[in-house]
């Protein structure tokens, strides 16, 4: 007779916890589930596995939660450049308007709102200008433009600029652009205001400007500084154009106008809160001040009398604008030293050179030095204080100091589980399914009565007796197991 085959131990099963312990890489679960019954050796080491995995699970929590903080730290450093951009410098006669260049026309339209003219004051303000008064039946013009009013009246350049020298090289007017800034009003002080700025940034002169007297040579020495901000999470800057003509719903809050598809000068702080502020006068007031940004129609002077001015300011007070800070950009610390100008002998060469009075020269004259300190810049940047590999390693490490794991060890707990599911999950739905077609099999031979291989005919009389060579076995459905009969 053949041997039993069920008499030999079958092979346990990939899913089988123990054989997963006595191969996976992960220090103490061989020790845990290794062969052999319940003892206090292996409870002692069930315990330590356990505390074991608690401790690496609370410092892996402790180290996500750290890295969703999202801290930066800042790192001040200083670097060296052959060559530096110059910034751009911003001048404003401290003086709007040249009143000898005025007319009838201009004081009564702008002479209440910038001038504090009321209309029965005209012919006496024209007068001490040694200006002709109004012709009888003067009749004022139906419109009137502010910004023209600025271009005849205002100082223009080529008559306040005497010299310019640019590294060197003579420069002039045509070296300069003009544009409107905001001037808050200053009726004790005489000269110009100035703003040194980068390129990129609008000026804000009223602001961030310093005064330049006359009668004095101002040393402005500059340095430069590029500061890198980090966009959120870490941060909140933003480097996104912005184009003041966007309205957003009436209701909505007066935060950073909302990026325009079309092309944008660079994302500044103060283009921010200009377009903000333009945004807010058009808004309220159905025009826009002259120094703001946008397409619409520029105020008149009643408008900016009546509305314009005392809505940017208001709006000032209440800090209506929510600009974050670019991500780039580049500034300029500055320190002021001055000396008193013209010595004797100069102011004599400058009465020759532009026929005026020394007296003339002393009063009116002012020279302007702006230069960099040191061929050097400094950098205030923003940096991520952890890092995602620095997260992953501080994970690998604490995976490796408490239960002594790695990568590779996650992988082999994953195929394990997929193990698992094939041969637990699948393998019932398989063996139900293999069950009801053996038991379906069954039946239908022991309704057929077959004492052969083959079935000639179907009997329905009495059922032939087994032989006594037979050997009856009930077979598991679990099981794929094939048995041979034979004779004893």
């Amino acid at each position: 007779m053949k041997p039993h085959p069920g008499s030999e131990e079958a092979p346990r099963a990939a899913s089988d916890i123990r054989v997963f312990a006595s191969s996976c890489t992960m220090h103490g679960l061989g020790r845990v589930f290794g062969p052999g019954g319940l003892t206090p050796r292996r409870g002692l080491w069930a315990t330590a596995l356990l505390l074991s995995l608690a401790a690496f699970l609370y410092q892996v929590a402790e180290r996500a939660r750290y890295y969703g903080e999202f801290h930066h730290e800042t790192a001040l450093d200083e670097r060296e450049s052959h060559r530096l951009t110059f910034p751009a410098v911003t001048l404003c006669n401290i003086n709007p308007l040249r009143r000898s260049r005025l007319t009838p026309n201009d004081l009564h339209w702008a002479g209440p709102a910038l001038l504090g003219v009321e209309p029965p004051e005209h012919a006496a303000f024209l007068r001490a200008l040694g200006l002709p008064p109004a012709p009888p039946g003067f009749m004022p013009s139906p419109t009137f433009d502010m910004a023209r009013l600025y271009a005849r009246a205002g100082h223009t350049l080529e008559d306040m600029l005497l010299g310019c020298r640019y590294r060197g090289w003579p420069c002039g007017p045509e070296n300069f652009t003009a544009i409107f800034t905001r001037m808050e009003k200053t009726p004790f002080e005489v000269g110009v205001r100035v703003q040194i700025h980068s390129q990129e940034e609008p000026p804000t002169i009223d602001q961030l400007g310093f005064g330049a007297a006359p009668g004095y040579q101002t040393f402005v020495s500059c340095q430069q500084q590029q500061l890198s901000f980090l966009p959120p999470p870490w941060g909140d800057c933003s480097s996104a154009s912005l184009d003041p003509d966007f309205e957003p719903e009436p209701s909505g809050p007066l935060g950073p106008p909302s990026p325009s598809p079309g092309p944008q000068p660079p994302y500044s702080l103060m283009g921010c809160r200009l377009a903000c502020e333009a945004r807010y006068v058009a808004r309220k007031c159905g025009c826009r001040m002259m120094h703001m940004p946008g397409g619409a129609p520029v105020c008149s002077p009643q408008q900016f009398k009546d509305c314009a001015h005392p809505a940017l300011d208001a709006m000032l007070r209440k800090d209506a604008c929510t600009c974050p800070n670019p991500c780039a950009s580049t500034r300029y610390a500055k320190e002021l030293s001055m000396v008193r100008i013209p010595s004797r002998a100069s102011a004599r060469y400058l009465a020759r050179k532009h026929n005026r009075s020394e007296a003339y020269i002393a009063e009116n004259v002012l020279v302007l030095d702006i230069f960099f300190e040191a061929l050097n810049y400094e950098t205030v940047e923003q940096k991520k204080a952890y890092e995602v590999s620095e997260l992953l390693g501080d994970i690998g490490g604490q995976m490796g100091l408490f239960i002594g794991a790695s990568l590779l060890t996650i992988l082999e707990i994953l195929d394990y589980l997929c193990e698992v599911f094939r041969d637990r999950v699948l393998g019932y739905f398989w063996n139900r399914k293999h069950s009801q077609r053996h038991s379906s099999t069954n039946l239908l031979q022991e309704g057929l009565g077959s004492h052969g291989t083959q079935v000639p005919h179907l009997s329905l009389g009495p059922r032939a007796p087994t032989p006594p060579c037979a050997v009856t076995k009930t077979l598991s459905a679990s099981h794929r197991t094939c048995y041979l009969v034979t004779r004893l």
